[in-house]
């Protein structure tokens, strides 16, 4: 079973090998100034919690030991439940194998762990949800044990030992699985339905990432840096249409793959450098796409005509090769590309010794830096959050269509939402998207009607409520309007390093949706959900604001801001 090593800085050049799609640009040799460097950024790492102590590690690998053998177990159990031959009992084996930052290595303390249940043909999807789910049960040390049959790759969730482990099952199309099994033969994919497809797709994808870098343990001390790095400035998240976990992952394999001799401290600055030149929308590809003739969709712009509007492919490089990117819109991209900007210039500071690691890790304060904001609230629900969060992204789309907004930058951070002093009216989860607006000369009033863009959205939500069966009558959408100096009343106060002195006064409504940006307004706007007749007009008006005080619905809550001492648009779910 693969497992992470320690993290140890290579500087011996590797027997020399081809890696990626192209000639490496540089083949120089680190020097003892870039060794000092590279010991410089793993410190300036570490008060961050990126590395785990050695004995969470050693937990872990205990814990991952134990499930491996529960899934043995239960393999030959369900063999002699269906009589499968003598001869082949010994040997029908199973596995567990892991993924993500954990099979790569760059795991930090206490995240958790995607791990692959693989079993022969005889062991089918339904088996692994009934008895391995009733198995795991039966475990002491196992606790939230939950099932996700109908989720688009299927999970069980749960805690084992205090490690979170999400695991999915893969059934190939053989009589027995061997030990020394590798994931990235493509054959293994011959006969298998999609869902095994998906399953396994996070094991091989990661595999080939570490198997085609030139140097792992450089990769992985670059990989943190980069990750850290992003989370730190809020462009680290794929379902708002920034960048996962896998596609940092690839740009850092990429930047390797181009100087394969370099150190971490070298890498990250050629990073920076690389990705802030790079030529959007021209993908980022690890190896030359295979053609396995398995008829599986790829990614392919020449045949498939959606994929030739993605506007920042990084492709996978196991097959079937998709774009891990999908996402991305104008905004988040040009969000990202002024990162890298800022990144190379810190780094090209860090490199003259004008400036230390720490530098390239402050967090900007995002409500400094943008001067009006959007909030999203929402239940603590966790289903309805992850509904209402994936559809994000298409509030900041539809902003961004607009021709005042410039910009629309969600961050991926979330906060607890307001309470208002009933218990059955607390709000629990908030995202907030600051948005730039357009410069008009000669003009000190800016008219912005926002409602087709809030209109847009909602309808998106309700209809997926709909369909995924989470809809409540009692659903409805309200507009609130909040000022900058309001902003205390919903965030929490580390978050706003500078605040002015805040009025007593509650947050107020507004009743235009067509709002003149020089000026406060104070009223209401109330748009209604899928079962309610809307009126006429462009502008839905509602006396107040109705909140529903079932936690099985939601509200949303939307509103936006002057051009004086405002905060912004505030959505709430209920």
């Amino acid at each position: 079973m693969p497992f992470p090593i320690t993290n140890q800085v290579q500087t011996a050049p590797q027997t020399p090998r081809h890696y990626g799609i192209t000639s490496p640009i540089s083949l120089v040799l680190p020097k003892e100034s870039d060794l000092v460097l590279t010991q410089r950024l793993t410190e300036a790492l570490k008060p961050f919690g990126v590395f785990e102590e050695e004995l969470e590690l050693q937990r872990r690998i205990l814990v991952l030991g134990k499930l491996n053998t529960l899934v043995k177990e239960w393999i030959r159990e369900i063999s002699e439940s269906k009589n499968i031959p003598a001869s082949l009992m010994d040997n029908v084996g199973g596995k567990i194998f892991t993924f993500g930052s954990y099979r790569l290595g760059v795991h930090t303390k206490g995240a958790d762990i995607d791990a692959l249940c693989v079993a022969p043909r005889h062991v089918e999807r339904t088996d692994f949800f009934t008895s391995f789910y009733e198995k795991l049960k039966e475990q002491e040390e196992v606790k939230d044990l939950r099932a996700v049959e109908e989720a688009f790759v299927p999970v069980i969730k749960l805690s084992f030992d205090g490690i979170e482990i999400d695991i999915l099952f893969a059934r190939l199309a053989l009589q027995t699985i061997p030990e020394n099994l590798d994931l990235r033969d493509d054959g293994l994919l011959k006969n298998l339905n999609i869902h095994c497809i998906r399953s396994l797709n996070g094991c091989r994808v990661t595999d080939e990432i570490l198997h085609l870098v030139p140097n792992i343990e450089n990769f992985r001390l670059t990989l943190r840096a980069i990750k850290l790095w992003a989370k730190r400035h809020n462009i680290y998240s794929n379902i708002l249409g920034f960048l996962g976990g896998v596609s940092w992952a690839m740009l850092v394999a990429r930047t390797c793959q181009l100087y394969p001799n370099a150190v971490a401290s070298t890498l990250v600055h050629k990073f920076f450098l690389v990705f802030s030149k790079w030529e959007w929308p021209n993908p980022v590809l690890l190896k030359q796409p295979e053609d396995c003739n398995l008829n599986l969709p790829v990614w392919d712009p020449r045949v498939t005509p959606s994929d030739r509007y993605h506007l920042m492919p990084i492709i996978t490089p196991a097959y079937p090769q998709q774009n891990s990117t999908y996402n991305v819109s104008v905004s988040t991209r040009n969000i990202m590309v002024e990162e890298f900007k800022q990144g190379l210039a810190i780094t090209d500071e860090i490199l003259q010794n004008k400036a230390e690691w720490s530098k390239l890790f402050e967090a900007p304060n995002f409500f400094q830096k943008y001067k009006y904001v959007l909030s999203d609230f929402m239940w603590d629900i966790s289903n309805r959050i992850g509904l209402v969060e994936s559809k994000i992204r298409i509030l900041v789309g539809n902003l961004e269509k607009n021709e005042f907004i410039t910009l629309a930058h969600v961050n991926p951070q979330s906060f607890p939402g307001p309470k208002e002093g009933n218990d059955k009216e607390e709000f629990s989860t908030m995202w907030v998207i600051g948005i730039d607006f357009k410069k008009m000369e000669g003009s000190e009033h800016l008219n912005v009607d926002l409602t087709f863009d809030i209109q847009s959205f909602t309808d998106t939500v309700y209809r997926q409520a709909i369909s995924s069966k989470m809809f409540e009558p009692d659903m409805k959408i309200t507009a609130m309007h909040v000022k900058r100096r309001q902003l205390h009343q919903l965030l929490p106060d580390l978050v706003i390093l500078k605040r002015r002195k805040h009025s007593t006064d509650g947050l107020r409504m507004m009743n235009e949706s067509s709002v003149d940006l020089a000026l406060d307004s104070d009223n209401s706007m109330s748009l209604p959900s899928p079962t309610s007749t809307a009126p006429s007009s462009s502008c839905l008006v509602a006396a107040k604001s109705v909140r529903s005080a079932s936690p099985h619905g939601f509200l949303l809550v939307g509103s936006y801001l002057p051009l004086r001492g405002i905060a912004g648009y505030v959505f709430f779910f209920l």
